[in-house]
């Protein structure tokens, strides 16, 4: 099997460089070829030589024919081969051919042209061989004194990067790049002049910048930025200074420049933790987030607000109204960003301001029309809940205001706003009369089937006294219309269908409970006349279904009669606490009876609508059961006073221990917070004068930013943990051994691969070459190495991901054997990349959750059967290695059950959400847990990884 891989493998090789030029084919092209067909041929060398082949025979070729050329790009592609093209030998020695090529680069240092002098001071940078170098001092040197400033910035950069490599060749560098500094008068040469020497002498550097120290905020852009660079640094080293530094940046903070503005802010942040100093950083950061354009500057800058505000808690609070001016930005994500800081900063002394200025910017969703508009207003919405649920003296004075939208039709808005009532008019007693009146004169007006559910609930479960039973009873008769509803519809449509009035339809009720079928006279073709039963004909049927959708009706009756049968059994359950709760209340004994006479009406005729052929959507068993059951208890509470107590009583008690439950896990989660920044009684006074600025684990601030931003992780991370990513990529026996530690960043995967020669030959140019499947892709490249015998090597190679789709890493090594024509090959196994490193929990409202529920068209519907002891402990699993976590209530959860279903919620680094609904049923006690988990993604790739973890499998559950 392994012989028909390498043969397959040699084949596709062969067939791939077919397109690929041989040796011989690319030094005629460069000996004939004119400089533009030579830069082409350039091009496909440095491919080749990226791609791991050195292909050091072209060297000779190319001094000869492409260094004396006078083709800027050309030049430009030759420095590049350079950087690419080894220069020593087998023995460690500098190639002779190396020697034309120095000569060559000095020639171009005395060019007259700046473009061909900066681009050689460039590749000068780079090179390491005191032997090479040693000779280019001297041009390298005149070229600070160069007319061209191009020449002259890139020239420090060179001299400064061969004294930290090379000191002995140019101990004098410091001063020479201080002496440069105080003659030159190009802004750019001098910012780039100082960044060298602060690289190169810390002291040197400083010694300039106490020179010019009262002119920093008079200077150029880049050079400001270069100094602030160094000051951050220095304060750290020298606190000495730091009061000096201090008073600088507080001037750099009113700079013109928007640059300057935001380093001067960071720095000043780094640099202490006083409160002006806090305060006035932020009020810049969201000054900049206001005046940039760019949506991504702005939510950088909020990210740095949001940072200070949770390293400072409380110092902020005064800039709560000038984050909100963040608002006047057009982009949703920007409007989010602002109003979940500001919710965090939100106190009793400006909770009114706020709540004001939001109910103004929630009047404007109705008048003007944002970028996602319904978006907004939810947002909106949203953070005037929660400020009015923290701060109650503020609960009044926007219920009024929310209560406007309940009206909106199908709107996610409403949704929320019904959400909000439902808990305001649980936790605030005083405010129960003015909402409960405010809701049942809004019934008529609501024409969402979700919003007119929650507003039935709160009628039937608030109004407490006999005016509120009477009048919600009447505004709720209102938007039903009258009643039997089915004979009703059948009676007005054979009005509309013949022209004349029906009999009413209580009149047409028999004996039996049964309607009489009606009939219209017909006209046949012979002349003749005839009757057409309406129950019996189906055409009949259809031609009144149309003519009842085209008809205008109330509310609630259109709701039902579309099958909104969810809708008729709150209706049944509202109206038999408001009949029950009348009943206590009052002595009209006979009042009762009609009000509960005429409830056990409406629910008949909701039951017969839905049983009918009248709509196309018959009702379901449920729906059936659960308002026969309001019928029974309606017959049956006289007798059994316990039915009053399940209605009026433990459903009340069930809902006030959900808004508890909220309550603690917000309270629990402000804990958590401020556990973050709270410092105990007894941690070490830092005293800044003796100390420096150290991150807890001891080790320094700025340097561990710095590791963190170039890709690093300042972190210890538990040999257990490595080992635990160790991925083994070849076999024993196999010539090479390879393994890899897969090292997974925020955006992207660091193959670490051990190779390990177990031949007693050495391997020449061993490459490993890796593919991708899915959304990843390699951006760096394992180099060719030589292997000694039984000898290691490590090479990594950089993969970037851009989704959390499934993905696959593939590859081989390769190497030459004892003929220059043979090539081996070792297959290695193929590396999976686990999507749980990129998903994190996460949390949004149930408006939300719903909302993308219907908007996400990919879903993965996998089965569960699991050994789990209970349902909780399922759950628990479940969450455990999906990286999921659960939105459903933990009161809505309590109590033991055979069922249990939950909505479970994560979102990746990327963006992606990932939704789960969990339904779940265990029989018996020893029985196993049976049910499904259906997981919705806006991508396809998401809910079948996600429904296709190696997890998934330990805890019971099969795609």
């Amino acid at each position: 099997m392994s012989a028909f891989i390498e043969q397959t493998y040699t084949l596709v090789h062969q067939d791939n460089s077919a397109d690929q030029p041989t040796l011989q084919e690319l030094k005629t092209q460069l000996e004939k070829g004119n400089d533009e067909s030579k830069v082409e041929t350039m091009k496909r060398i440095l491919t080749v030589m990226i791609n791991g082949d050195p292909m050091p025979g072209l060297l000779m070729h190319i001094i000869r024919f492409v260094m004396p050329s006078k083709s800027k790009p050309l030049k430009k592609l030759l420095y590049l081969y350079y950087e690419q093209c080894p220069k020593l030998d087998s023995n460690g020695k500098l190639r002779q051919e190396w020697i034309l090529v120095c000569n060559g680069i000095r020639l171009d240092l005395q060019h007259p042209n700046e473009y061909v002098r900066g681009n050689t001071l460039r590749y000068l940078c780079k090179l390491r061989e005191a032997e090479l170098v040693e000779p280019l001092l001297q041009p390298a040197r005149a070229c600070l004194q160069y007319r061209h400033s191009y020449v002259r910035k890139n020239a420090v950069f060179a001299i400064a990067s061969i004294y930290q490599h090379l000191e002995a060749l140019i101990p004098d560098a410091p001063e020479l790049l201080l002496a440069f500094l105080e003659e030159e008068g190009d802004h750019t040469c001098k910012r780039n002049a100082f960044a060298a020497l602060s690289q190169i002498s810390h002291d040197k550097a400083l010694q300039y910048l106490s020179s010019v120290f009262d002119g920093i905020p008079n200077a150029e852009e880049l050079l400001q930025l270069t100094e602030l660079e160094f000051i951050r640094k220095d304060a750290v080293t020298n606190t000495q200074n730091k009061a000096r530094y201090l008073r600088l940046i507080f001037d750099l903070l009113e700079a013109s420049t928007a640059t300057v503005v935001y380093e001067a802010a960071s720095s000043l942040t780094a640099l202490t933790n006083n409160p002006v100093a806090v305060k006035a950083a932020a009020a810049k950061f969201i000054e900049l987030s206001i005046k940039e354009a760019d949506n991504n500057v702005k939510l950088i800058v909020l990210d740095k607000v949001e940072q200070l505000r949770q390293k400072n808690e409380g110092i902020l609070e005064d800039l709560t109204m000038e984050i909100l001016r963040v608002l006047s930005s057009p982009d949703i994500d920007v409007r989010k960003k602002a109003l979940a800081i500001a919710l965090e900063m939100v106190s009793s002394k400006n909770v009114e301001d706020v709540v004001l200025l939001l109910k103004k910017e929630l009047s404007k969703t109705v008048d003007e029309q944002y970028e996602k508009n319904n978006e907004y207003r939810s947002l909106l919405i949203h953070t005037i809940h929660q400020c009015a649920i923290k701060f109650s003296e503020v609960a009044a004075s926007v219920i009024g205001s929310l209560m406007d939208f309940i009206a909106d039709f199908n709107n996610a808005s409403a949704v929320d706003v019904i959400s909000f009532v439902k808990e305001v008019v649980e936790k605030f007693p005083k405010l129960r009369p003015s909402i409960v009146e405010r809701l049942v004169s809004t019934l008529s007006e609501v024409r969402a089937g979700k919003v007119y559910r929650g507003a039935l609930w709160i009628v039937g479960e608030y109004s407490l006294e006999a005016n509120d039973i009477r009048e919600a009873w009447k505004r709720i008769r209102a938007s039903l219309g009258e009643i039997p509803i089915l004979a009703t519809e059948q009676r007005l449509l054979d009005e509309v269908q013949d022209g004349q009035p029906q009999p009413n339809p209580a009149d047409q009720i028999n004996g039996h409970g049964k309607s009489q079928p009606t009939g219209s006279r017909k006209v046949l073709a012979d002349g003749t006349y005839a009757t057409e039963t309406a129950l019996t004909s189906q055409a009949a049927v259809k031609a009144k279904l149309e003519a009842v959708k085209a008809a205008q009706k109330p509310p609630l009756r259109s709701l039902i009669l579309d099958g909104d049968y969810f809708l008729g059994t709150v209706l049944s359950s509202t109206l038999t606490k408001l009949v029950m709760r009348h009943s206590q209340i009052s002595s009209d004994t006979a009042r009762t009876n009609a009000l509960r006479a005429e409830a056990m009406l409406i629910m008949i005729s909701i039951i017969r609508v839905g049983q009918s052929q009248f709509v196309k959507t018959p009702i379901d068993e449920d729906s059936v059961d659960r308002i026969m059951s309001c019928v029974r208890s309606l017959a049956e509470f006289a007798e059994k006073k316990e039915l009053g107590t399940v209605f009026l009583d433990d459903t009340r008690k069930a809902f006030r221990a959900m808004v508890q439950a909220d309550e603690k896990k917000r309270a629990a989660k402000e804990a958590v917070e401020k556990a973050k920044t709270a410092i105990q009684v007894d941690d070490v006074v830092s005293i800044r004068q003796l100390t420096k600025k150290m991150n807890m684990d001891g080790t320094n601030e700025i340097e561990a930013d710095l590791e963190r931003a170039t890709g690093g992780d300042a972190a210890t991370e538990d040999l257990t943990s490595k080992l635990s990513r160790v991925v083994q990529l070849t076999g024993f026996s196999d010539p090479v051994y390879a393994e890899a530690y897969v090292k997974v960043h925020q955006f992207d995967i660091v193959l670490d691969v051990l190779l390990v020669n177990q031949t007693t030959d050495t391997l020449q140019n061993l490459s490993v070459e890796f593919a991708t499947l899915g959304d990843l892709k390699v951006v760096e490249r394992p180099t060719t190495q030589n292997l000694a015998p039984h000898d290691f090597q490590n090479v990594q190679a950089t993969i970037k991901v851009s989704s959390t789709d499934t993905g696959v890493i593939f590859g081989n090594v390769v190497y030459d054997g004892p003929s220059s024509t043979e090539t081996n090959v070792v297959i290695l196994n193929d590396v999976h990349v686990d999507i749980m490193d990129y998903i994190q929990p996460a949390y949004c409202t149930e408006t939300q959750f719903r909302t993308m529920w219907t908007e996400f068209e990919w879903e993965n519907k996998v089965n569960i059967n699991s050994k789990a002891k209970t349902l909780r402990e399922f759950l628990k699993q479940l969450m455990s290695c999906t990286n999921m976590s659960c939105l459903t209530p933990e009161a809505s959860m309590k109590g033991d059950c055979q069922f249990l279903s939950a909505n479970l919620y994560a979102r990746s680094v990327f963006g992606e959400d990932a939704l789960a609904n969990l339904s779940i049923e265990k029989e018996g006690e020893d029985g196993p847990v049976t049910g499904f988990v259906r997981i919705r993604s806006r991508s396809q790739g998401l809910a079948l990884s996600l429904g296709s973890l190696k997890g998934l499998n330990k805890v019971g559950v099969s795609a």
